[in-house]
């Protein structure tokens, strides 16, 4: 049966592969993905550009599974040398934009959620998820599905999260928040060739001297330590001879599960001088728990945990979550993206072998 599913995952990936689905543009892959379960005749519901669907024998009484994964991609970069819309074969790869990020991670959750479909001695229901505006950490993709009353109703119990994700089909049991604030050093205009103004850019140095420099003391075991990057300084003033009365930047902060955002925003302010603004304290730092079943069905399989410094739509899920799934992060957003055939077979079969022992 894995091999069925196998080849349905990988046409079906082909499919998906051959149509643009940038994050806000994912119409036609999700009506792709619904067409799918038609002809499967399975019942699915739509919700903008998500597509989800629940096990057939679904009893409301049971807690539930989430098996999760993205639909949308990033925009090719110039790099490529082959067609990113194009699902060519060769040396047992199959390319293409979303191949491996998160196309792979996909259609092999889909065909584990196919597994087991119709069990009718499931100790939990099973819901698959294809969603939306992952790769841009948007408001219409998993953090939609979780408002929507069907989807998420309030009786729900939800028992984890599958979310796919190339890991190698290694578990990233943990995985860094994304904190991005928006930094604004202010000075005052004069002209640069007299001893007038205060060089708003010499003050936002400092602040970015600090942010270089500064080591949170926290380390967690399986995301390491805070880091905190500077990733763009701009100002207004395009004039050699004035004095910049302001210079903003921007500080990328990748944040472990020791410390809440809060704590960071803290601390900060407490260091610089600038204004800082965060942009959102959406995208959290997440864990967990290394004796949870599903780790430890993972565990007695081979698999291995360790801390992602990526973000997915596991930030956004308020109850645990794994990230798991084949592919390699590594070829994520790279020219010519591929994923090995087998590493969707081999992710099949376990990603079903891990439910086996908890189901």
């Amino acid at each position: 049966m894995i091999s069925i599913l196998s080849a349905e995952a990988t046409g079906l990936l082909k499919t998906l592969i051959a149509i643009p689905s940038f994050s806000r543009e994912e119409g036609r892959t999700a009506t792709v993905i619904a067409e799918f379960f038609t002809q499967k005749g399975i019942p699915f519901s739509r919700i903008q550009n998500n597509i989800y669907a629940g096990n057939k024998y679904f009893d409301e009484r049971k807690p539930a599974i989430l098996l999760n994964s993205h639909h949308d991609t990033v925009k090719p970069n110039k790099a490529y040398t082959l067609d990113p819309f194009s699902p060519d074969e060769k040396d047992g790869k199959l390319y293409g934009l979303g191949s491996n990020d998160a196309g792979g991670p996909l259609v092999s959750l889909l065909a584990a959620f196919l597994f087991f479909y119709d069990r009718n001695d499931l100790q939990y229901n099973l819901v698959f998820a294809a969603s939306a505006e992952e790769e841009i950490s948007g408001h219409n993709g998993m953090e939609l599905l979780l408002k929507d009353a069907e989807f998420n109703p309030p009786h729900r119990q939800w028992a984890f999260a599958l979310v796919g994700e190339p890991t190698q089909m290694q578990m990233a049991v943990a995985e860094k928040g994304l904190l991005v604030l928006d930094c604004t050093a202010t000075g005052v205009a004069g002209h640069a060739a007299r001893e007038e103004g205060e060089n708003a850019i010499y003050k936002a140095l400092e602040d970015i001297n600090w942010f270089r420099s500064f080591r949170f003391p926290k380390v967690s075991d399986f995301l390491g330590p805070v880091k905190m990057s500077v990733t763009v300084v701009e100002t207004d003033n395009k004039a050699h001879n004035v004095v910049p009365p302001q210079c903003s930047f921007v500080t990328d902060i990748r944040v472990n599960e020791l410390y809440t955002f809060e704590e960071i925003l803290d601390i900060v302010q407490q260091h610089v001088h600038s204004r800082v603004q965060p942009r959102s304290f959406r995208l959290r730092s997440s864990s967990i728990a290394t004796d949870h079943p599903v780790v430890k069905s993972g565990l007695s399989l081979g698999r291995t945990c360790y801390g992602s410094p990526t973000t997915s739509d596991k930030a956004l899920i308020p109850f645990p979550a794994l990230k798991i799934g084949p592919g390699d992060s590594a070829r994520s957003h790279m020219a010519d993206e591929y994923i090995y055939l087998n590493e969707i077979r081999e992710g099949i079969d376990l990603y079903v072998k891990m439910l086996e022992k908890v189901l």
